[in-house]
């Protein structure tokens, strides 16, 4: 089964491979407010299976988000290889990269493992490269009932024949990349290109198959599918301190808070205005499936959504899942004074507070 670039760098975020801010966008209005989120250029990149987009025109650049929305709208209208392009990411530009590479896993049927292949002419299609210039590629079979350690895939980096310097760098990617591919059962894992900036290196696209036969045991794909049942908006990020408000305005001030004192969110998650106890619940539930999130911001203003639900999914929650990830809880609104009761008889804090609230997740990041 191959899934969507966007899953596929859910999946190397949750394995520690650096990718660009991007988030998913279903309609032109969303591209415009994704863009805002990145407030740099972005790549407005098709999300369809078929592969060679970027010849067929399924990827645009965009400077404001007001282009972004326009180059959404554009990219609505095509079909590329008979699959018609109904989403798109929007991801921040790598700007002014230093080189690319190559790096691919892929099940070697007939040898029956995994072969890894490396190259340092990244960007470039792998059959152009072996026609081309068959050298620049290493092979490497790896054992599939060994272990696989990092030295071999800082080997497999030093016979790439990259600067001494950037050996450690590049196996460890090669060392994730692999642990991403057994983890979720893969038959292929590609990033093409991986870019080095002047920060370190980055995964710029990505791309993922998985064994039809093991597909029943990865429920996080579902996760990384972003709930299409459309109960929430739900975007995981590169940060520890999940944000979930209710209202897109909300969240983002949220985020923007959490960034101001010093951390970085886990998700963009905005339960909506009207959310019931039950959508609250689930979308805390989501969150702590989360391995990147050490701490839970619920930033809840209460309009039509009410105090008192809210309230109780926390101490549902609380219930199940005891201590586990602590919640820091801002709750004002409709039916506050029932809310804030409901909290207090079960011994859970709140802040009034949006400012207080962020700084108290913040704080609990850096004890």
């Amino acid at each position: 089964m191959n899934i969507h670039e966007y899953m596929a760098k859910n999946i190397f975020r949750t394995c520690n491979i650096k990718v660009p801010e991007s988030y998913l966008a279903r309609s032109p209005e969303e591209a415009y407010e994704r863009a805002q989120l990145i407030g740099k250029p972005v790549v407005v990149k098709s999300q369809v299976l078929s592969g060679g987009r970027g010849k067929a025109g399924g990827i645009l650049f965009a400077d404001t988000p007001e282009e972004a929305k326009e180059k959404t709208a554009e990219l609505f209208t095509k079909t590329i290889k008979e699959e018609k392009v109904t989403k798109v990411l929007i991801e921040e530009k790598v700007e002014d990269p230093i080189s690319e590479y190559y790096i691919t896993i892929i099940l070697d049927r007939d040898a029956k493992k995994p072969l890894i292949m490396a190259s340092t002419a990244g960007g470039m299609d792998i059959e152009q490269v072996a026609k081309e210039s068959p050298e620049k590629i290493v092979k490497k079979y790896i054992e599939p009932l060994e272990e696989f350690m990092p030295y071999q895939a800082r080997n497999i980096a030093f016979e790439m024949g990259v600067d001494t310097t950037e050996i450690s760098a590049i196996g460890n990617i090669i060392w994730k990349l692999y642990q991403a591919y057994q983890e979720y059962d893969a038959t292929v894992a590609e990033i093409n290109p991986l870019i080095k900036t002047k920060t370190g290196f980055i995964a710029a696209d990505a791309k993922m198959a998985i064994d039809d036969d093991s597909v029943f045991r990865h429920s996080k794909l579902k996760e990384m599918d972003e709930y299409k049942n459309s109960e929430f908006a739900y975007v995981p990020l590169d940060g520890n301190i999940a944000v979930i408000g209710n209202g897109a305005g909300l969240t983002l001030t949220g985020m923007d808070l959490i960034k101001h004192y010093g951390a970085k969110p886990a998700t963009f998650l905005d339960v909506g205005g009207g959310a019931s106890e039950e959508i609250i619940t689930k979308a805390i539930d989501l969150v702590l499936r989360n391995p990147n999130v050490q701490v839970i911001w619920l930033n809840v203003l209460g309009g039509i959504t009410r105090a008192d639900d809210v309230a109780n999914a926390i101490v549902n929650v609380s219930k199940e899942y005891g201590h586990k990830v602590p919640i820091v809880i801002r709750l004002t609104g409709t039916n506050e004074e029932e809310g804030q009761r409901i909290l207090k008889e079960h011994g859970i804090s709140f802040e009034t507070s949006m400012e207080k609230a962020a700084q108290k997740a913040v704080s609990l990041i850096n004890s």
